[in-house]
């Protein structure tokens, strides 16, 4: 199987894309290009060892510069707590009141207090300015459930639904989703089952256009069918993920949702085995509204996976630690930007450290 938490190498898609054929209402197969090499990995990649990270890769370190920048809104508030001379009530009011403002929650904000009030106590601490090092063990400690690869090789295809509310970035995400998958030597097949937007479908050709890949659309069809097509199809060719793009909506349009719940019965007549991933993305501007949506979206459609987006500049950062303590999800990407390379597996260790350096 292919296993997404290992060190990624981003290269520049090749420039000749393949044209993209549309008709309606009966969805196109475009011609399948040359398949890119597959590697196996017969077993999933353990999340890191708390006692002992590895160095990042120079790629990574880039990256990891980015989301310090991006979380500074965040970790400003928090880390300003620590300036002080003394270990006091006082200093973890603060502390209290800065994780709530970051969107923290209020069962992971206690969660974290009480955490470090013991290891304060077992470590026999003095000095503020340490306790930031303690925080960040239990912030990592929270977030590790979250860590978790995304593996691909295990079915053929491996069906990713794609799920998420309007702006939240969710197109975008499987642009990137798919040229990471890509590089990693996986065949992708996008389905654009978002026939409910105007110019979704139009803005998923120039995604599998910059990524070499082949699309599945119909013009105003049904999305369900497009689904079951592009389902049927991947199976025909052998691809190794069929991605799923459908249509935003937010966990009060009943309807609408109704209509998720309808596309993943139907990839499932398609392929008894599927959706193997539901995926939802979410904005990480939108702090609690987030965990609001995780439960909303995970108890309609059980979800297996998280796409954290817009973490640059955002205040909100805290809110993993919420989904941590009170809906654990796995985080399988978390993104910084707008680049196809700007979205990467999620290391709680790493995310901790950027949040408190």
């Amino acid at each position: 199987m292919f296993s997404f938490f290992k060190k990624k190498l981003f290269s520049s898609p090749p420039p000749d894309a393949p044209q993209v054929s549309e008709s309606a209402p009966t969805p196109t197969l475009t011609p399948e290009p040359a398949r890119l090499p597959t590697t196996q990995v017969t077993s999933a990649t353990a999340p890191a060892a708390l006692d002992a990270p590895a160095a990042p890769a120079p790629e990574r370190q880039s990256w990891l510069a980015k989301l310090k920048a991006g979380l500074r809104k965040t970790g400003s508030s928090i880390t300003t707590v620590f300036t002080g001379t003394r270990i006091d009530d006082q200093l973890y009011e603060d502390l209290e009141s800065a994780l709530l403002m970051a969107d923290t929650g209020v069962k992971a904000t206690q969660y974290l207090l009480d955490d470090l009030k013991r290891r304060v106590k077992d470590s026999k601490t003095t000095e503020p300015s340490a306790v930031k090092a303690l925080l960040a063990q239990g912030l990592t400690e929270l977030l590790t459930p979250l860590q978790k690869p995304l593996q691909i090789g295990a079915h053929h295809p491996t069906i990713i639904m794609v799920v998420g509310v309007n702006g939240a970035g969710k197109t975008t995400s499987i642009g990137k989703l798919t040229h990471h998958l890509a590089n990693h030597g996986a065949s992708v097949l996008l389905a654009a089952a978002d026939t409910f937007r105007a110019a979704a479908r139009e803005q998923l050709v120039v995604w599998a256009d910059r990524n070499t890949v082949e699309i599945i659309s119909q013009e105003g069809g049904d999305p369900a069918a497009v689904c079951f097509d592009a389902v049927s199809a991947g199976k025909a060719r052998g691809k190794d993920v069929v991605l799923v793009d459908t249509a935003g909506r937010l966990p009060t349009q009943l309807h609408l949702m109704e209509e998720l719940r309808k596309i993943k019965r139907v990839v499932q007549k398609a392929d008894h085995t599927g959706p193997h991933e539901v995926l939802l993305v979410i904005d990480g501007n939108t702090g609690q509204n987030a965990l609001a949506q995780v439960r909303a979206f995970d108890d309609a459609l059980g979800l297996t996976g998280l796409i954290v987006t817009k973490l640059d500049g955002t205040a909100k950062g805290g809110v993993l630690a919420a989904i941590a303590r009170e809906r654990p999800v796995p985080v399988y990407f978390i993104g910084v930007g707008e680049k196809l390379e700007e979205l990467e597996t999620f290391n709680a260790r790493e995310f901790a450290q950027a949040l408190l350096d």
